[in-house]
């Protein structure tokens, strides 16, 4: 009796089938949350070209329809009415007699993933009910959002709306007395955002006379227009206004600013010829005249050196070929190019670097700074020392370097010049404690030892043996200087008693 109560038990606890409970409508909720997140994993490969098709209902009719929605609604309050009576008449311990509740899942709902419990509406569909009544008051909106609206600011309430980022309207003031009042506001307010879009209204809705003749009067604002106009290239109005303002070297200057919107250089050649009859001073005319010039002479050196290139001829474009070309470069690059490439031309040529520094008047100290980087990058150490290499009139050489040779040294140990050729030039240094700083650090340690030599420096020569290599020839020279010292010091001492005895 017992075993078969026993499999009576595991039986109904293997079954499928539950009793009630009060539970059973949370469970069903979470199925249909699960059925819903299925049916929208499946949405990516059901296709969707069923949208075209009419959907219908199981009674027949179509899905979405008036009549279908009316049948839908009435359906679930019905019998949720029902359900509700029954409840009440019959106790909750009959559960049997539990109305089973409409479900309003349309098949074409469920395949979209649009299941949504009766019993909960959406926001969209709460406020489009029009059954519904709107108990809430209506708040009135404040009187700044009407004046907002409706733009009915003064000139200077304005100006300070747009100091806090605030949108304004311009379009109200239409007459001349209220735009210049705005401007003047403005202005009064120094804040230059402001006042350029101010200024851009005017310039907008005012004749170009009109709007010139009162800028004229008002220089910050007129200050602010043309930097406005150079900013976004509006180049003949900016014309225009310079002009009515008699400002005619900015005028020039404006106009020979356009060149360097012109690619093409023949086309760049030909306006720069033409700027040099502009009405410039006397000093930005010589510039204008240089600038032509060089480009006229870039030109020149340009076709023939890519001709020895392609050609093959020159040796030194073999070696280094060129990495850009020289066209529309600055002075001192076209200097450089010439010193790497055509040191050795003779003066009558264009490429030629004096011919560059005669012509356009280089300074010393500038022809000299790039002739050492250029020779230097081509380590051509005879050019170096011959660029410094001076003769008096007696006939006698002396280095002279119009840079200081301290300048020099540096520049050659930028190019990784050889400890020989530094020596030669720290040696040259006037000043003891520089050459000394120098030799030290570049390791130059010859020129260390004859400087404290000169010096009479025993204790600094004996701190500077330690730096030197154990056995190499500075530490040899170092010992001779010390021994040398030793022996002038006692026969210094023996002559200065000898002296004493015979007195």
């Amino acid at each position: 009796m017992s075993r078969a109560r026993g499999d009576e038990e595991e039986y109904w606890h293997s079954s499928k089938f539950r009793a009630f409970t009060f539970d059973d409508e949370d469970d069903e909720l979470s199925q249909l949350k699960e059925s819903k997140r299925a049916v929208n994993s499946l949405r990516d490969i059901v296709d969707d070209d069923d949208d075209d098709l009419e959907r219908v209902s199981w009674s027949g009719e179509p899905v979405g329809s008036i009549s279908w929605s009316i049948k839908e609604t009435s359906s679930s309050s019905t019998s949720s009415l029902e359900g509700r009576d029954s409840s009440l008449q019959k106790g909750s311990s009959s559960y049997a007699a539990f109305p089973k509740q409409v479900s309003s899942y349309s098949l074409s709902s469920l395949f979209k993933g649009r299941n949504k419990l009766p019993s909960f509406q959406s926001l969209s569909d709460a406020l489009s009910d029009t059954g519904v009544k709107n108990y809430a008051p209506e708040l009135r909106r404040p009187k700044a959002e009407y004046k907002d609206y409706s733009s009915d600011w003064s000139p200077k309430d304005t100006v300070r709306r747009m100091q806090r980022g605030k949108i304004c309207s311009l379009e109200r003031f239409r007459s001349l007395q209220d735009k210049l009042v705005l401007l003047d506001e403005a202005v009064a307010g120094h804040d230059g955002n402001v006042i350029t879009a101010v200024l851009i209204f005017l310039k907008r809705t005012l004749r170009r006379e009109i709007l010139f003749r009162e800028l004229e009067v008002r220089q910050v604002a007129l200050c602010h227009l043309i930097h406005f106009l150079k900013e976004t290239g509006e180049q003949k109005l900016l014309l225009d206004l310079l002009r009515f303002l008699d400002r005619t070297e900015e005028v020039a200057l404006s106009q020979y600013r356009e060149h360097l919107n012109i690619q093409d250089v023949e086309k760049r050649r030909e306006f720069l010829k033409g700027c040099i009859g502009l009405p410039f001073s006397a000093e930005d005319t010589s510039h204008i005249q240089d600038h032509y010039t060089l480009l006229e002479r870039q030109i020149i050196i340009e076709a023939n050196d890519r001709h020895l290139e392609s050609a093959g001829q020159s040796e030194i474009f073999r070696k280094y070929p060129r990495k850009a070309s020289i066209l529309n470069m600055p002075l001192v690059t076209t200097l450089f190019y010439s010193c790497f490439y055509h040191y050795t031309e003779a003066e009558g040529t264009f490429s030629s670097p004096t011919n560059l520094k005669k012509t356009f008047k280089i300074p010393d100290k500038q022809y000299v700074l790039t002739a050492l980087a250029a020779r230097a990058k081509l380590r051509a150490w005879d050019d170096v020392d011959a660029l410094f290499t001076t003769k008096n009139w007696l006939g006698y050489t002396k280095k002279k370097a119009p840079i200081g040779f301290h300048r020099v040294v540096e520049i050659l140990q930028r190019n990784n010049a050889p400890v020989q050729v530094l020596q030669e030039y720290v040696r040259l240094v006037e000043d003891v404690e520089t050459r000394l700083n120098l030799a030290t650090k570049y390791k130059c340690h010859d020129v260390v030892i004859e400087t404290y030599r000169d010096l009479k420096d025993r204790i600094q020569l004996t701190a500077y043996k330690c730096k030197v290599e154990r056995g190499s020839a500075d530490e040899e020279k170092i010992n001779s200087i010390l021994n040398n010292m030793v022996r002038n010091a006692c026969f210094f001492f023996q002559r200065l008693s000898s002296e004493m005895a015979v007195d």
